[in-house]
């Protein structure tokens, strides 16, 4: 099993407040439960104590293996996710492990 996680710092944009663009990942992300071969389990989560190193989101999912992880990166259904957090993300950290 791979384990995913990534860890986001959000903007506002000229439509929505950073909060409103944390909260449209987490729903976004959120919706690709169930929907994607080999991702086996998704959390995101809103940061709820902002301080100066804190992140605003954070994803956890667990993947069958490396090539569900692979395969998820480039599905149909991630790829539109995918560009959303892309236009509102500030900086983004990423830790993959075997479990």
């Amino acid at each position: 099993m791979l384990k995913h996680i990534v860890m986001w710092r959000v903007r506002a944009t000229a439509e929505r407040t950073r909060e409103e663009n944390a909260a449209g990942m987490k729903r976004a992300l959120e919706a690709l439960r169930g929907r994607i071969p080999g991702l086996l389990a998704i959390e995101v989560g809103i940061n709820a104590i902002p301080g100066g190193d804190a992140s605003d989101v954070v994803l956890y999912s667990e993947f069958a293996d490396r090539e569900a992880l692979a395969a998820y990166q480039k599905h149909p259904e991630h790829e539109p996710v995918a560009e959303f957090v892309k236009e509102v993300r500030v900086e983004r950290r990423v830790v993959d492990y075997e479990a």
